[in-house]
């Protein structure tokens, strides 16, 4: 993390329950609970963080102590605060806590995907059980002890999957542990939880956003604040989502916007402390495999909207084009060298001052943006263009924005920076902005490019009634949402591109992975945080394809194009040159490759792509959610599912071959066909420089190569068959343009070769099928 005293620095809340001036109230018994309700109180003892010294060795230990507050009558010395157990589903449980009374709690929540979390008690059955309660579901169940207080949380087959911490259940150790507790700060009285559970043995935890650092986060600290990164291979995070899921079975979504700390046992192994800036818990679990916990999750906070087919398509950019000239241009090379692509996105130079974003086109450098759209639109082509939502004060709008009242304002009633930011928690400045885009809209813009929103001031006042320290990372969804919701009332489809996040931004596709360095560390990082991301519930994802910040060394872009033409998106971006001609004939060829069978790939890709929108699942998807029951599965990193189907493998660096993990089963490979089994092999890449295999009885539909997917013929696709000699039928998935429902298609094998039976496509589409051998 950057200096805490620097700007927009992330807020590590951790620092709190590690002064020792503070007070601290350990969760200690149940002091009174209603089963049917679900409702009671949790009674905390207080204690104070005391120096214990041996043999030179001093440690901080916690002692418990009396009250300090005069007069003794008002206050308690043992409060006892509100507990509650809800059932949002058989598999999700929401537990709420609160340190004290809450008397502004907002109604309904931006998170939640009706804003509010539903509850059916009548899913799970309530016993009565020796030292306390039990409720259980078809699959698992939860007891409550009433002293020590405990919540332990079980599967179907009766395996402890984990368990509130007690004081008690760390005495077996000299490390000082705290227990599920909050902090009452000596510095302003303001309190935060604390929720401290068990980590079992071999337990491993993924998400938490689009994270950088190692796959696995067990063992570190991870902190939860939006920020931009500045790069793809440090501990900061665009996207952080607070939201992670156990390899024991078992997910957790922390329900707050305030800054988050969570310590997956890196101070004790046996301990995940979960700091919340919040003085409330609001914790919901979710029990089942990778996918059960991903639907329900996205249950909640909402289910990824499937965007337009279009794109799907190639997106051309780089930083930037400048002018109308420039733009038809590239859309002319992108056809003349045969190039599929569907998008040319404009970046920070299309207005009068480059990055002074006011909404209008230059017009030095565009004679006429209605017709340039007009016509690339004729040529296959829709438009992408940049924009922010900080004003600096040059800019032509400064003087609106305040004079309005749609900044975020300091505590004195002005403008914490230099530059206004847009308060989204103001309905009239969504109202104001959502008009700006709605012009460049009819002018025949496609899809707008949502950068930054990691930056809202942390002691900015807003509209909402708070600070930022709520609303910091609330941010980026209520900016993603004004955005998606304006795009989808004119355009009628949900698109945006967009760097930051929080909790439910999932709703609003799609994001991309930030200023990636054009070297291979970064490369192999942006893949990691792109699996982080999408055990957060996002379906779509992409990455500047050969990186950001300089010109992308020819040998990283040839490697890199592939791993973006085998992501949900694909955009090359970044220092110029971007566009493939203007490196070598070799790169020109290679890139085209890959594009080529990235477009002719279009039916699967658009199919998986509706299957994961509909099941809260990713399109870059980590081995171990189609293979959970395969331990080495949750031990890669540096390879994914692109769908439910296919493995890929990138070449992360200068090398023809690598070595591969398969799950179980039988693969074939994509490019040769040649025939492997699970388990480690080293692997060729084929002409195409990444190495993808096919999971064996599957079939991939294929489409005739076009250039742009407007003109894709969609009567017509190829079913390819990707099966062994000792395999007798082969599935697959389509779903075509326009259509409301996701088509399943099974082969049968006769003779040597596979048939359709039944074609639940006919009249619509004609299948030619083709084995691959």
């Amino acid at each position: 993390m950057q200096n805490a005293n620097i700007l927009n620095s992330a807020i590590d809340i951790s620092a709190d329950f590690e002064n020792y001036q503070n007070t601290f109230y350990f969760a200690d018994e149940l002091a009174s609970f209603d089963p049917k309700t679900g409702k009671g109180t949790v009674k905390y003892k207080r204690y104070n963080y005391e120096t214990a010294q041996a043999f030179d060795n001093m440690l901080m230990r916690p002692n418990e102590v009396q009250a300090n507050e005069f007069p003794a009558t008002e206050y308690e010395a043992e409060p006892e605060m509100p507990f509650e157990i809800q059932f949002v589903s058989d598999r999700s449980i929401r537990i709420k806590m609160a340190s004290g009374p809450q008397f502004n709690q907002p109604e309904e929540s931006l998170m939640l995907v009706d804003g509010t979390a539903p509850n059916h008690p009548e899913l799970w059955e309530s016993s009565t059980i020796d030292g306390g309660y039990k409720y259980t579901s078809a699959h698992g169940a939860v007891e409550i002890l009433t002293k020590p207080w405990h919540v332990k949380i079980y599967d179907e087959n009766g395996k402890l999957l984990t368990s509130t911490l007690h004081l008690t259940d760390t005495k077996n150790t000299y490390t000082p542990v705290m227990p599920f507790a909050y902090v009452r700060r000596s510095s302003d009285y303001s309190r935060s939880m604390a929720p401290v559970f068990s980590l079992e043995p071999d337990e491993k935890i993924f998400g938490c956003g689009e994270s950088f650092t190692q796959f696995n986060k067990r063992g570190q600290k991870v902190v939860l604040y939006t920020d931009d990164a500045n790069g793809v291979q440090n501990e900061s995070m665009y996207k952080p989502i607070p939201f992670y899921m156990s390899s024991r079975g078992y997910g957790v979504f922390m329900h707050t916007s305030s800054p988050i700390s969570i310590d997956f046992g890196k101070y004790f192994s046996g301990a995940n402390k979960m700091m919340l800036g919040d003085d409330v818990a609001d914790l919901f679990l979710f029990i089942g495999e990778p996918k059960d916990i991903l639907d329900e999750y996205t249950n909640l906070t909402g289910k990824t909207q499937m965007p337009p087919l279009w794109s799907f398509g190639f997106w051309m950019s780089r930083i930037t084009y400048f002018s109308e000239k420039e733009g038809r241009d590239v859309a002319d090379n992108l056809r003349k060298y045969k190039i599929p692509s569907d998008v040319i996105h404009f970046d920070t130079g299309w207005f009068d001052v480059d990055w002074r974003n006011n909404y209008e086109f230059s017009a030095d450098r565009f004679d006429d943006p209605v017709d340039m759209m007009a016509d690339m639109k004729d040529q296959g082509f829709h438009v992408s263009l940049w924009q922010l939502p900080y004003f600096t004060p040059k800019n032509t709008l400064f003087k609106e924005i305040i004079d309005q009242n749609l900044a975020v304002k300091d505590r004195k009633g002005n403008i914490p920076y230099e530059d206004a930011v847009l308060d989204f928690s103001n309905p009239e400045t969504v109202t104001w902005y959502q008009a700006k885009l709605k012009h460049l809209l009819d002018q025949g813009v496609s899809v707008f490019k949502v950068d930054f929103g990691e930056a809202a001031p942390a002691n900015g006042i807003y509209h909402s009634g708070r600070t930022g320290f709520y609303e910091h990372n609330l941010y980026p969804l209520r900016y993603n949402k004004a955005v998606a919701e304006i795009t989808q009332k004119e355009k009628g489809y949900t698109l945006i591109w967009a760097r930051s996040t929080w909790a439910g931004s999932q709703r609003y596709p799609l994001h991309w992975g930030g200023d990636a360095a054009t070297t291979n560390t970064a490369m192999s990082a942006t893949l990691r945080a792109g699996l982080s991301l999408g055990l957060s519930g996002f379906s779509f994802w992409s990455h500047d394809v050969g990186g950001f910040v300089t010109k992308s060394p020819e040998d990283l872009y040839r490697r890199w194009t592939p791993f973006g033409m085998l992501s949900s998106h694909v955009r090359s971006h970044g220092e110029p040159p971007t566009e493939p001609w203007e490196y070598s004939k070799g790169f020109l060829e290679d890139f085209r490759k890959a594009d080529n069978m990235r477009y002719e790939l279009m039916p699967y890709i658009y199919a998986q792509a509706k299957e994961s929108s509909e099941k809260g699942l990713p399109m870059m998807r980590a081995l171990f959610v189609e293979f959970p029951d395969d331990a080495g599965s949750w031990l890669v990193d540096n390879e994914y599912l692109f769908g439910s189907s296919m493995l890929v493998a990138p070449l992360f660096e200068e090398e023809t071959e690598r070595d591969v993990y398969l799950p179980e089963g039988t693969w074939i490979d994509y490019q040769s066909h040649k025939v492997y089994q699970g388990g480690w092999h080293k692997i060729k890449a084929g002409d195409i420089p990444i190495i993808a295999l096919v999971k064996n009885g599957t079939v991939i539909p294929h489409i005739k190569l076009a250039q742009s997917t407007q003109d894709m013929d969609w009567s017509k696709i190829d079913l390819k068959v990707f099966a062994d000699q000792n395999t007798n039928s082969a599935t697959g998935k389509v779903f075509l343009p326009e259509s409301d429902a996701l088509q399943s298609i099974t082969l049968r094998k006769e003779g040597k070769s596979f048939s359709l039976r039944d074609n639940p496509l006919k009249g619509k589409t004609d299948f030619k099928i083709e084995l691959q051998q």
